[in-house]
């Protein structure tokens, strides 16, 4: 190989830091920027490692923003980079199928979502290096596509497993908070909402306690939990709870 021929990695971590900072301003322009700088970058210095990594924080910022068609093309991409890499059965496989598949379910292709995410926790559950917050956000994940698909007690099953793994590790109630909600969802949709009302409530009343006792910083990953979560409040006719995540949320993102 030549010195021309040599491979240039890109920084991984630093375009990850100025992606932390971009979202914490919500500047989701900029997001998209940095990573089309930063995936050229990658190619031009025939860092594939690093380009899978820049397509995995497109297809998650594509999945945030709503651009399906931006987002799968993203997915295809990372899909052939995976073969390319042989990346069979490792994490790095898992990693990437775990957010293409929420992508997917996200824009409602739900039965192919499922697929990958199979595939991702064959990679997962083979591997003792996978970390617990992978585990758990995949079973999360997981689940909603089973609540979409009305498989509904694959889907608790996976939720239980995400509480437990979730609340062992530190700040997990976030994503306890997270998977309380969904599993409100799940109630309503299985039962109803007169049916499952008791029920739907102490899962919506657990996850507010959970977000308000968590000892994560007030960052902007809180931020974006508090903001995610606050619709589900306002669904529930939790209005104050939606009300304070939303203002916890927006002093955050104002720097205060």
């Amino acid at each position: 190989m030549t010195q021309h021929d040599a491979i240039r990695p890109v920084p991984q971590q630093r375009i990850r830091e100025k992606v932390d900072d971009y979202m914490s301003r919500r500047d989701y322009p900029g997001v998209e920027r940095h990573l089309r700088y930063w995936l050229e970058e990658a190619r031009l210095g025939r860092d594939e490692r690093g380009e899978l990594m820049i397509l995995n924080e497109l297809i998650g910022h594509h999945r945030k923003t709503g651009e399906r068609d931006k987002a799968l093309k993203a997915a295809e991409q990372a899909l052939g980079l995976l073969d390319r890499l042989d990346f069979g059965g490792t994490v790095s496989e898992g990693t990437t199928c775990v957010n293409i598949a929420t992508a997917l379910n996200a824009f409602g292709e739900n039965a192919r979502a499922l697929e990958l995410f199979r595939r991702a926790r064959a990679a997962y559950e083979a591997n003792p290096g996978a970390s617990p917050e992978l585990l758990g956000g995949l079973y999360n994940n997981m689940a909603l596509t089973c609540v979409s698909l009305d498989r509904f007690d694959k889907a608790e099953a996976l939720y239980a497993h995400a509480m437990d793994i979730m609340g062992k590790v530190p700040n997990g109630e976030l994503e306890q908070a997270v998977t309380c909600l969904n599993l409100a969802d799940l109630i309503a949709r299985r039962d109803g909402m007169e049916a499952g009302e008791r029920a739907i409530c102490e899962w919506v009343e657990r996850a507010a306690a959970l977000l308000r006792k968590s000892d994560a910083p007030r960052d902007g990953y809180y931020a974006f939990v508090c903001e995610k979560c606050a619709p589900s409040f306002d669904y529930y006719g939790y209005f104050a709870d939606a009300e304070a995540f939303r203002r916890e949320a927006e002093r955050i993102y104002a720097g205060h």
